[in-house]
């Protein structure tokens, strides 16, 4: 099968599908790879880099189409593009299925599989795929630095013999993908960032950046993202009115203000108002991120960028992506060959269309002739609720005391047996051995009697039962040792002393490493 990527037609955009490092991978996998002429340039790939990487390079964007069982597209098709779907054709691109009508239509006449890359599902085996993802990473980078263009001043703050420079006051609305990664850039270039989200679990990853999560002074708790999706979820009239309050009293300290907040499948909210671009300092610049979905500045205009009455720069442009060619282009290429390994489970340059598998159908929106949008919420795996542990019946007073007897009685039996046992065996042995090897051998079989009911007694609560058993051996060497420190012969005092010092080396390394330990579970 082919995989072919047709030169982008929307105006501006400079991104491309394919690259020559993802068309390897994808002949890795058995398929055959095309592109038409020109379409990387813009991204800084070249015909000859495709051929180079056993590209074929195909002259007209109709003959690309025909050729191909597989088309990887950026950008949602216009309507040319859209005449070219036809029965078995798979397209894979980003394809708004929301809100284009048309091309739901188009693709399900044509009996087209259609795949939307907006559409792959937030879950972890997932993230590799997850194009939103990766171009809301490259749009929140890129907002920094064209703020940063056009603001006029250092981020950092710096004293030199021409003055004081303060630090940039960067304020960041939305704590998504591309939120984090406009905290990420701006203090990494040293200026003062705060972060702002509906979702209150986001303070800690904000904080972790060296941002400064602003908070509200409201009552009620926020919807977790979990339960969302991970996106923010819409707020409460009070909530709202409480939010726009902190704005109105931070915008007249704010140099930067970003806007990243979005939620899925409705227009941006409004968050920056008239009145707060009016409250900004002369010379400060607010991006919208949002300009594509109405913008959640009131006087963002899409595409354009503004300068207002009292010198506030206004960004609504919606290409921040396609202004990192190069970059954007590697990494959605890596999410399309990523979702080509997962179409392709044998790795032999065959499409297999798993409506079973939560990503695949998940993403897809038209299949064989059929609109599948919207998917059903991706399978969870039922975790089987473990059994209640039958509770121990409670022994009254009289049962317990029993109890008790019976064990004492019992290990009070294998201790005399145990005893008879062992002084039996003594006596044997005292018959049939000289009277001075009797004197050591009862001392040796007390000693090992003795240190056998002390090592075993010991208790595991301060440390490792390792560290509580050698510990105790190496108690009962030092006693022995300091007993024969004493001895008239200079050997068994010598041989006395190394037992103390390397025992005690034992004891003291064990609680040494034992306290190393128990330092890793501790939080400072």
């Amino acid at each position: 099968m082919k995989v072919g990527t047709p030169k982008e037609t929307a105006a501006g955009e400079a991104r491309v599908a394919m690259t020559p490092e993802s068309a390897g991978m994808l002949q890795k996998l058995g398929y055959e790879c095309l592109i038409q002429s020109g379409a990387g340039e813009a991204a800084g790939f070249s015909d000859e880099t495709y051929k180079a990487a056993g590209v074929q390079v195909v002259k007209t964007a109709a003959d690309l189409w025909k050729q191909s069982d597989i088309v990887a597209k950026v950008r949602q098709p216009e309507k040319a593009e859209l005449k070219h779907l036809r029965k078995g054709l798979t397209l894979i691109s980003f394809f708004n299925p929301a809100a284009n009508k048309e091309g739901m239509d188009a693709a399900k006449k044509a009996g087209a599989n259609v795949i939307a890359m907006e559409m792959v599902p937030r879950i972890s085996r997932a993230q590799k795929m997850d194009a939103l993802s990766s171009m809301a990473n490259i749009a929140g980078y890129r907002a920094v630095i064209e703020a940063g263009n056009n603001f006029g001043r250092f981020f950092t703050g710096q004293v030199t013999a021409a003055g004081k420079v303060p630090p940039a006051k960067v304020l960041v609305i939305g704590a998504g993908v591309a939120g984090l990664a406009a905290i990420g850039t701006s203090t990494s270039l040293g200026a003062i960032t705060y972060a702002f989200d509906v979702r209150p679990e986001v303070a800690e990853q904000v904080e972790s950046m060296g941002a400064q999560f602003v908070y509200l002074n409201f009552k009620d708790e926020q919807q977790d993202g979990a339960a969302t999706g991970g996106y923010a979820s819409v707020s409460s009239p009070e909530f709202r009115e409480a939010q726009l309050a902190k704005f109105r009293e931070l915008a007249p300290d704010m140099d930067i203000v970003i806007t990243t907040a979005l939620i899925p499948n409705r227009e941006a909210p409004e968050l920056w108002t008239e009145d707060m671009v009016a409250a900004m300092k002369p010379g400060s610049v607010i991006v919208d991120l949002a300009a594509e979905k109405g913008g959640n500045c009131k006087l963002t205009k899409k595409d354009e960028k503004i300068v207002t009455k009292n010198g506030v720069t206004i960004i609504g442009y919606t290409d921040f992506p396609s202004r990192m060619a190069a970059q954007s282009s590697s990494l959605y290429a890596n999410n399309i060959r990523h979702m080509m390994t997962d179409l392709t489970p044998g790795k032999d340059g065959k499409l297999v269309h798993n409506m079973e598998d939560d990503v695949i159908r998940g993403a897809t929106v038209t299949y064989e002739g059929d609109i599948t949008f919207p998917p059903p919420p991706p399978k969870v795996q039922a975790i089987a609720a473990a059994k209640p542990k039958e509770k121990a019946k409670e022994l009254t007073p009289e049962e317990k005391r029993a109890a008790e007897a019976a064990a004492f009685k019992a290990q009070t039996r294998q201790q005399v047996i145990l005893l008879t046992v062992g002084g039996v065996l003594m006596l044997l042995a005292g018959l049939y051995t000289p009277a001075s090897f009797m004197q050591h051998f009862i001392v040796f079989v007390l000693s090992v009697f003795v240190g056998f009911q002390v090592i075993w007694n010991v208790s595991h609560s301060l440390h490792t039962p390792l560290m509580a058993v050698t510990n105790a051996i190496s108690s009962i060497i030092i006693l022995g040792a300091l007993m024969q420190i004493g001895s008239g012969s200079w050997l068994v005092i010598v041989l006395a002393a190394l037992s103390v010092f390397m025992a005690g080396i034992n004891i003291f390394g064990g609680f040494l490493v034992t306290r190393r330990m128990l330092a890793m579970f501790q939080k400072s």
